[in-house]
Parts: structure tokens; C-alpha cells; sequence
């Protein structure tokens, strides 16, 4: 690896330890990477949780939703599938004026029709269907640098597809790789970073 690839690809925080650029000098980001992303994350509760944040992240950047992440688990009922499919439109106009999260009806509307979805599946079924498009680790190589992250990949976008079959909406294939490269599906810690040990 280069020097200059270990200057723009990794930073080297005040504890020593070389982290994925993406990272930059955010303590909650920081925790984010060191103790989160790229862990693999299982339950359904926890993985509606994780596709809901990563539909809100559409068009933003994620340490605006990690920053209002405890309020979302507030105001969405701790994202129990159960609950949320249970909101009406009481609900949304309540979401909607909510200056602790992201208000956009769109993306309102549509973690509520995924909560559905998900109450319409057995226990374990949306765990083991966004498993089951899971890359392992041995099936590529580790990427060296930031531009070697692709926004989507094969088993994104196919697993976009079999959610929207089933009628999950803001599952797009870009989302969709978001969601698998921070619930561990795929392990895109750079070459370098202390967490891809």
C-alpha cells in the first residue's frame, strides 16, 4: 500500500489506530465505524431498524441520521415492526412535525408500509431473506481504497428487487449495499483499518 493510499484512504486518529477514511475526526462516527459498521447485525426488529435509517439517508448524509438516531427510535416506537405498522395518518401528521428526525412523508409513509410488510412474514424471515444475499468475505478481495466501494453491486440490486416484490419501498439497490455493507452482509473495511483484522 502507499503512503499517499494510507494518507486519503485511512486516517490515523490520536489513539494510533488506522480507520476507513470515510470516518474523518467525528467521535460518533468514530464509535460508528469502530463498534457498527461492517458487524453483522441480525434480528428482524434490528434489521427493519437499519433499513428504515438507511431509506431516511436517501439523499443525506449518514451522520445526520446517526445524530437523530435516538430520537427516531423514540418517536418510531424502538422500530418494533409490530407498533409502527399500527400508525395512521395521527401518526404521520405527528412524525411530520417532528424537528428530531428527518421529515419527509415519502420516507414516512413507506417505513410504516415496510413495518406491515414485515408483520406479514414468519419470525426470522427478513433476516434470513437480507442474509441469504450476504457476500463472504473469501468471494472478493478487500478493497485497498475508497474509490474501489462500489454504490451498488450484483446482490444489492437483487436484493432490491426481492424486497420490492414483496412490496418494500425505499429498498433501492443503492440503499440496499448501504444497508449490507453496515449490518456486515459484505465487509468493506479498507485494507489497513484496524476493524478488517
Amino acid at each position: 500500500m502507499s503512503s499517499e493510499m494510507v494518507r486519503t484512504d485511512l486516517v490515523i486518529e490520536d489513539d494510533g489506530l488506522a480507520r476507513c477514511g470515510w470516518v474523518g475526526a467525528d467521535p460518533e462516527y468514530i464509535r460508528y465505524h469502530d463498534e457498527e459498521w461492517g458487524q453483522p447485525l441480525h434480528g428482524d426488529r434490528a434489521l427493519f431498524e437499519k433499513m428504515s435509517l438507511e431509506g431516511f439517508q436517501a439523499g443525506l448524509s449518514w451522520i445526520t441520521i446517526l445524530r437523530k438516531r435516538p430520537r427516531f427510535r423514540e418517536v418510531f416506537a424502538g422500530f418494533e415492526p409490530e407498533a409502527v405498522a399500527a400508525f395512521d395518518e395521527h401518526d404521520i401528521a405527528r412524525l411530520m412535525t417532528d424537528a428530531g428526525i428527518v421529515r419527509n412523508r415519502a420516507k414516512i409513509e413507506a417505513t410504516i408500509s415496510n413495518a406491515r410488510r414485515v408483520t406479514e412474514m414468519a419470525p426470522g424471515e427478513l433476516d434470513a431473506l437480507l442474509w441469504s444475499f450476504a457476500v463472504p468475505g473469501d468471494e472478493r478481495p478487500r478493497p485497498t481504497g475508497l474509490r474501489e466501494l462500489p454504490a451498488t453491486t450484483a446482490a444489492s440490486e437483487a436484493l432490491s428487487r426481492a424486497l420490492r416484490r414483496r412490496g418494500f419501498r425505499f429498498v433501492g439497490p443503492t440503499t440496499m449495499y448501504a444497508l449490507m455493507q453496515s449490518a456486515g452482509m459484505v465487509d468493506d473495511h479498507l485494507d489497513g483499518c484496524w476493524r478488517a483484522a
